[in-house]
C-alpha cells in the first residue's frame, strides 16, 4: 500500500485533543471495574506499587512506540505496519501486527459492548431507587436476573453499539474529536464529584491505607504478573487504537511528553477510582476482595443504604458508561480506518464493523443464559473471546511492537518522529523498549497461556 493514504482521515486540532482521545481510549472498564477488584484480591498497596512500576517499565514505553508508528505513516494500523515492514526490511510477519490489532479490537468490541450495557442498565436501576435498602442477597439476585434475560441484554448491547457507531461514523474531527472534548471533561468532573463525596465517608482513610500501605507479605508471584498484565491492558496497547490515534496527531508535537501525560492521567483515574470505591466499601462494611461482583453487586448495596445514594450511585454508573463509551470508540477505529482506506465511506465502514461486532456480541449475551452450559475447554463463548484477546492477541501484539520499534527502526528514524531533544531520556527509553518491555510482556504472554 502506497503512502497516498496519508492524512486522509484528519488531524487532531492539537496536542491536548490527542491526550484526551488517548486517555479516553485508556480509561475504561479496566480502570473503574477491574483495577479496584484486582487490587482488592491482591492485597492493596504492595500490588499498586508494582502496578505503577509496570506502567513505567512496560506500558508507557510500548505506548510511545505504538503512537510513533501511527504518526509516521498516518494510515490505519494495518496499512501502517505493511508500509513500515517494507521500509525497514523487517521480517514479513511483522505486517501481521496491524491485522491482529484490528481483529482483537473487533473481538473486544463485541463483548465490551455487552458489559457496557450492564452499566447502562444500572444507571436506570440506581436512579429509580431499585436498590434502596437492598441486602446482599437481593443485590445478587438483581444482578443474576439481569444476566438471565437475553432480550434485555440484547437491547442494551444494541443501544451501546449504536452510540459507539454514531460517533465513529462522523469522522475524526466531527465525531471522535467533538465527542471526546465533551465526554472526557464530563468524566473528570464526575470523578471529582465522587471523590469529593468519598472524602466525607468514614471509610476514606481505611480505603486510602488499603490502597497505599506497602506490605510485601501480601505480594505473590501471581500478583506481580497480574499487575504487569493490567498495566499493559489498561493503556489499550496491542489493539491498534493508540496507533490509529497517533496517526491523527499533529507532526510538530512532542510524542514523549504527550504519552507521559496520557499515562499519568490514566493511572490517576485508576487510583482515584480505587479510593472512591474502597471508601464506599469500607464505610459500609463490605469485602474489598469481592472480585468482579464488586461493582455490580457490592456497590449497589452501599449506594442503596447511604444518604444521597441514589444521586451518587447514578453519577457513578454514568461515569462508568462514559468511560466505556470513550474506550469502545477507540477500539473500533482501527478496523473502520482500514475500511475507509479501502474505499468505503465512513458511514458504510462504521455500520459494517459495528454491525458485525454487534452480531458477534450476541454470543456473549447468550453466554450468561441460554448458552451458559455450552463450553469449549471449560470456557463459555464470552470466556473464550476474553481469553483469546486478553491473554494471547494483545500481549503478542504488544511484544511484536516493542521488538519492531526497538530492533528494526533506526535511532534517526525514531528521533525524527518523536521530537525528543533529550538524548539521555531517549537512550533510557530505547533501552527499556528493547530489553525490559519485551521480557515483561513475554511474562504476561506465558502466564496468559497458563505455562507457569
Amino acid at each position: 500500500m502506497s503512502d497516498q493514504k496519508r492524512g486522509m482521515h484528519g488531524i487532531w486540532a492539537g496536542r491536548w485533543t490527542f491526550i484526551l482521545a488517548a486517555t479516553g481510549s485508556a480509561v475504561g472498564l479496566g480502570n473503574l471495574w477491574k483495577f479496584p477488584y484486582i487490587t482488592g484480591e491482591n492485597g492493596g498497596g504492595a500490588f499498586v506499587l508494582v502496578y505503577l512500576a509496570c506502567i513505567l517499565l512496560a506500558g508507557i514505553p510500548v505506548m510511545l512506540g505504538e503512537a510513533l508508528l501511527g504518526r509516521k505513516k498516518r494510515m490505519s494500523p494495518i496499512h501502517t505496519m505493511e508500509s513500515m515492514t517494507d521500509e525497514t526490511g523487517a521480517p514479513k510477519f511483522f505486517r501481521g501486527i496491524g491485522w491482529m490489532g484490528a481483529l482483537s479490537g473487533f473481538f473486544i468490541l463485541s463483548f465490551y459492548s455487552v458489559i457496557a450495557g450492564w452499566a447502562l442498565v444500572y444507571v436506570g436501576k440506581i436512579a429509580s431507587g431499585a436498590f434502596v435498602g437492598i441486602n446482599a442477597e437481593g443485590s445478587g439476585a438483581a444482578f443474576g436476573a439481569m444476566l438471565a434475560d437475553p432480550v434485555g441484554l440484547t437491547i442494551w448491547h444494541t443501544v451501546f453499539m449504536f452510540l459507539t457507531g454514531a460517533v465513529i461514523a462522523r469522522g475524526v474531527n466531527k465525531g471522535l474529536e467533538a465527542s471526546l472534548r465533551i465526554l472526557m471533561p464530563v468524566l473528570f468532573v464526575l470523578m471529582l464529584i465522587l471523590f469529593g463525596y468519598s472524602l466525607t465517608t468514614p471509610g476514606f482513610m481505611q480505603g486510602f491505607h488499603f490502597l497505599f500501605d506497602f506490605d510485601a507479605s501480601k505480594l505473590t508471584t501471581e500478583s506481580i504478573v497480574v499487575a504487569l498484565g493490567h498495566s499493559f491492558f489498561t493503556l489499550s496497547l496491542g489493539m491498534g487504537a493508540i496507533m490509529a490515534y497517533g496517526a491523527y496527531m499533529p507532526a510538530k508535537q512532542s510524542l514523549g511528553k504527550t504519552i507521559m501525560w496520557v499515562g499519568v492521567l490514566d493511572t490517576a483515574v485508576a487510583l482515584v477510582a480505587g479510593m472512591i470505591i474502597f471508601a464506599i466499601v469500607f464505610s459500609n462494611g463490605l469485602e474489598p476482595s469481592a472480585g468482579p461482583g464488586l461493582m455490580f453487586v457490592s456497590l449497589p448495596i452501599a449506594f442503596g443504604g447511604m444518604p444521597g445514594g441514589i444521586f451518587f450511585g447514578t453519577v457513578f454508573f454514568i461515569l462508568v458508561s462514559i468511560a466505556a463509551w470513550s474506550s469502545a470508540i477507540s477500539i473500533a477505529e482501527p478496523a473502520v480506518a482500514w475500511a475507509v482506506e479501502k474505499g468505503f465511506t465512513r458511514l458504510t465502514a462504521s455500520l459494517a464493523i459495528c454491525g458485525f461486532a454487534w452480531f458477534l456480541g450476541l454470543g456473549t449475551v447468550l453466554s450468561f443464559n441460554e448458552w451458559a452450559e455450552y463450553k469449549l475447554f471449560g470456557k463459555t463463548f464470552f470466556d473464550t473471546l476474553d481469553f483469546l484477546t486478553s491473554n494471547i492477541m494483545l500481549p503478542l501484539g504488544g511484544l511484536l511492537i516493542a521488538v519492531f520499534v526497538g530492533w528494526f527502526m533506526s535511532s534517526d528514524m525514531i528521533k525524527n518522529e518523536m521530537k525528543m531533544k533529550n538524548d539521555t531520556l531517549f537512550n533510557v527509553w530505547r533501552f527499556v523498549v528493547r530489553f525490559i518491555s519485551p521480557v515483561a510482556i513475554a511474562l504476561i504472554f506465558i502466564n496468559g497461556l497458563g505455562l507457569f
